[in-house]
């Protein structure tokens, strides 16, 4: 910060046209003077405009009066709201000082709850913030201690709640009662450090979801009034049904095939034909974006994968702001056993295997202690070499906080050292091993034979999932018997028709 300049402008409106001209590897320190809302004196604010190594671009503001010497500070993103919202759940034991000195990105659209209090700090409070798990807690404090005497007077009642709640957090903020801190964001631009980072942090578990559209609105996007009604929204879905078109695909199933015939192509001819099988229209039909909720279109196609299972692939544009996504979902009924595929990489053309990963599936290399949990990176169609390019770029934006300047030299000098031997994989210096851990058994590892039984660098293995695998999947909760007693009553009416 010493090598930036310093400018002064007129008001906060100037500032935010200055930065936006401004190029981002010279940014200046701007000020303005504001006033001070202890002692109503003019005092001076200050801003930054600086990215977080691996994380986000984000707009620093640092307010100082010099006649009572009120102090804050306030982060603001200057970056892209996500695709998805994020969710961060730490779990923090009694007597572990070093959880209490994490660092937390707390965006202005983010809130923190500690269950066992049933506490909850909103969005409004400690807005932008840039603190530790510590500071958090003991900003809560401070602000909740701040009016207890004028409130004791006013409602003494109330005022002993407080304070006898004010010691259970107290409690939690000096490390002697374990409690659970989560932080959930649906614009997705908050974030806990993770200080084991390469490797999955035991006491830290991190979700993305997608925003509904109430929490679209409160971002600011503009939503169709419709989509807040549940019922509306049906209705609405049943309407468009009409709207579905189908067009030609052209790249897989008979279309490729009569184009790679007319080319007189044999290869393309086996490839086109009977790799996979896939209809030769596509279906489309109208949805909405999932960053900016515009109005855009989502195309769909079933297909069946050899050795596999037949699947979905749907894929979105919006040409409102460019959003792009494509998913592969799973077809037919769910696996009664989970699946664990392990794949041996020996020589660079096991790179290029194609990979389907869906968003239940765990990813594991033992080589570089690498784990990644279900649902990290969501469901994705690449191959070997794109999902470990994947995993690092996913690394380097959830870790924000891997260069900067609070980083000691050993946890950069550990960073360094995983991304050497992360690029070494790649580069097939030595043979290493892929590990998917599915278990609704929807993943997938293409091989390298005509025969699945002749590619002995694969392996398939079959177990039986936990109760805790399908409480988290939401299976220990589904009752089918009434859908499975009007499909066999259904079946045994279509039975006895024809004798009759």
């Amino acid at each position: 910060m010493e090598g930036n300049k310093e400018k002064i402008v007129d008001d906060v409106g100037s500032v935010a046209e200055a930065i936006s001209a401004d190029d981002d590897n010279a940014a200046p320190l701007y000020q303005v003077e504001s006033l001070c809302m202890r002692c109503t004196q003019n005092g001076i604010t200050r801003f930054l405009l600086t990215s977080i190594p691996h994380f986000r671009k984000v707009l620093l503001s640092a307010f100082e009066c010099p006649h009572c010497g009120e102090r804050n500070n306030e982060v603001q993103f200057a970056g892209e709201i996500q695709p998805k919202g994020c969710h961060y759940r730490l779990e923090v034991q009694p007597g572990d000082p070093k959880l209490f000195s994490r660092q937390v990105v707390k965006s202005e659209s983010a809130t923190i709850k500690i269950p066992e209090l049933d506490f909850e700090i909103p969005p409004e409070a400690q807005r932008g913030s840039l603190s530790t798990v510590e500071g958090i807690l003991v900003r809560a404090i401070d602000g909740l201690q701040a009016l207890q005497e004028e409130r004791k007077k006013v409602d003494p009642q109330t005022g002993e709640a407080i304070d006898q709640f004010l010691l259970k957090l107290r409690a939690c903020g000096t490390g002697e009662s374990p409690f659970t801190f989560i932080l959930d964001d649906p614009a997705g631009n908050s974030f806990i450090e993770n200080p084991f980072a390469p490797s999955p942090d035991p006491s830290l578990s991190i979700k993305f979801y997608d925003r509904t559209p109430e929490q679209q609105a409160l971002l600011g996007y503009l939503v169709d009034p419709s989509q807040l009604n549940a019922d509306a929204a049906m209705e609405e879905t049943s309407n468009d049904v009409d709207q579905i078109r189908r067009q030609p695909h052209g790249s897989v199933g008979a279309a490729a095939g009569q184009k790679a015939i007319a080319q007189s192509n044999s290869a393309e001819i086996v490839e086109a034909l009977f790799r996979y099988s896939a209809p030769e229209e596509v279906m489309t039909f109208p949805s909405t974006c999932g960053a900016c909720a515009a109005r855009c279109e989502t195309r769909m196609f079933v297909t069946r994968i050899p050795y596999f299972q037949e699947v979905i692939v749907m894929a979105s544009t919006c040409d409102a702001c460019g959003y792009r996504n494509s998913e592969l979902k799973p077809g037919g009924a769910i696996p009664d056993k989970g699946k664990r595929i392990t794949l041996s990489v020996k020589n660079i053309n096991d790179l290029s295997r194609d990979v389907i990963k869906s968003d239940t599936a765990s990813v594991k290399v033992p080589e570089l202690d690498l784990e990644l949990a279900s649902g990290t990176l969501g469901g994705v169609v690449t191959t070997v070499e794109g999902l470990i390019t994947k995993i690092s770029e996913s690394l380097e934006r959830v870790h924000g906080f891997t260069f900067g300047d609070s980083l000691d030299e050993s946890k950069k000098n550990k960073w360094l050292d995983f991304k050497a031997r992360l690029n070494k994989i790649l580069s097939m210096t030595e043979p290493w091993t892929l590990i998917l851990d599915d278990a609704l058994a929807n993943s997938f590892i293409a091989p390298a034979t005509d025969d699945i039984k002749d590619d002995h660098q694969l392996i398939f293995e079959e177990y039986e999932r936990s109760w805790e695998q399908n409480e988290e999947l939401g299976l220990n909760d589904i009752d089918t018997s009434s859908a499975d007693a009007a499909y066999n009553s259904t079946g045994v009416t279509s039975n006895e028709n024809p004798q009759e």
